[in-house]
């Protein structure tokens, strides 16, 4: 049984839900499907490297969690398709690892999708049905096709098997540089920071965890501070060009993780993201979406301070050609 919102603020990493084992059992799942992704030293004075999901299996790091989702489930549980609701990169993943897995996926994608995401969701076979601008409407629908199709339900990152998956980016970066000081990562609902906060603190526990998000959708920061979980309305984390981390509300695993693990969450402006974006695509070569270059934000304005060997990790580089384009133009 998984802790409730009035426990996890008992909770201890001792007790978390997922372990450096489950993630450890991953890692040996996702071996030879996953692409383990180099760590890529910037151009800069300081001593930082990028973790880049982009160059993921689908283009973000969802995949991880998404196939150890799938792979760690019974096969009767899931050969009668599975079902996830998503904003896009949590729908590629699942979409993918249904068909390396021979199964049936339905996605439930909302409306204002990026369309890069929606195509490359159905290029993998998924069934996509969309639904209104709202994490509470996308659950609510995926929920009543479970239980009406009788399907599996792929969470995109209040679960176990998704945060275990994950956590194989940060258990990477520690096998690939255990000296490593800071790790900074985006936090949408909270599936990655709380993986790779596992990995690198058992591996690493002399290293600091720092949390990204836009100011536009703060409402993780807002959660550590208040101490427990804290939702923010659609309308308000809508705004924000960072379209895989429009999330109301942190998961309960995963607000219980953090309260553990992660030493600080700090926010950024969208300006901030759009010239991260382009400094990444002219000077790093990389080309990544908006909230793939949460991470350097935080490093270029400041909010965060390089004390040793940093790790930022780009969580995935699934960005609509024309607006990568007016990004890059300066326009």
């Amino acid at each position: 049984m998984w802790p409730s919102r009035d426990t996890i603020g008992r909770m201890t990493a001792a007790t978390l839900p997922v372990s450096l084992d489950d993630i450890e059992a991953a890692a040996q799942r996702l071996e030879g499907v996953a692409v383990r992704t180099p760590l890529l030293r910037l151009p800069l004075d300081d001593d930082v490297y990028i973790k880049p999901e982009s160059l993921q299996r689908t283009g973000s790091f969802k995949f991880r969690g998404a196939y150890n989702a799938l792979a760690s489930t019974p096969f009767r549980s899931i050969e009668g398709g599975v079902v996830a609701d998503s904003s896009g990169n949590h729908a590629q993943g699942v979409a993918a690892a249904a068909a390396l897995h021979g199964v049936p996926a339905t996605i439930v994608m909302p409306e204002n999708a990026t369309p890069v995401k929606v195509l490359r969701t159905a290029a993998w076979g998924a069934e996509i049905i969309r639904c209104a601008n709202s994490s509470d409407e996308r659950q609510r629908l995926a929920a009543e096709i479970r239980d009406g199709r009788g399907l599996e339900y792929i969470p995109p990152f209040d679960d176990a098997r998704i945060i275990a998956g994950q956590g194989t980016v940060g258990l990477e970066i520690a096998q690939a540089l255990p000296n490593v000081r800071t790790v900074v990562v985006c936090i949408g609902g909270g599936g990655l920071v709380s993986g790779v906060a596992t990995a690198v603190k058992a591996l690493c526990p002399n290293a600091r965890i720092v949390g990204v998000e836009p100011e536009l959708a703060a409402d993780a920061q807002a959660s550590l501070r208040a101490g427990r979980i804290v939702s923010w309305p659609a309308v308000d984390v809508t705004r924000t060009i960072c379209d895989g981390v429009r999330t109301q509300e942190i998961g309960v695993l995963n607000f219980a993780t953090i309260s553990a693990l992660v030493d600080e969450i700090v926010t950024v402006s969208e300006n901030a993201v759009i010239e991260a974006m382009r400094w990444l695509a002219l000077e790093a070569k990389v080309l990544v979406e908006p909230t793939g270059a949460l991470t350097l934000a935080a490093l270029q304005t400041r909010a965060i301070e390089v004390d040793g060997p940093t790790v930022l990790v780009i969580s995935g580089g699934n960005v609509d050609p024309a607006f990568a384009a007016t990004v890059i133009a300066g326009r």
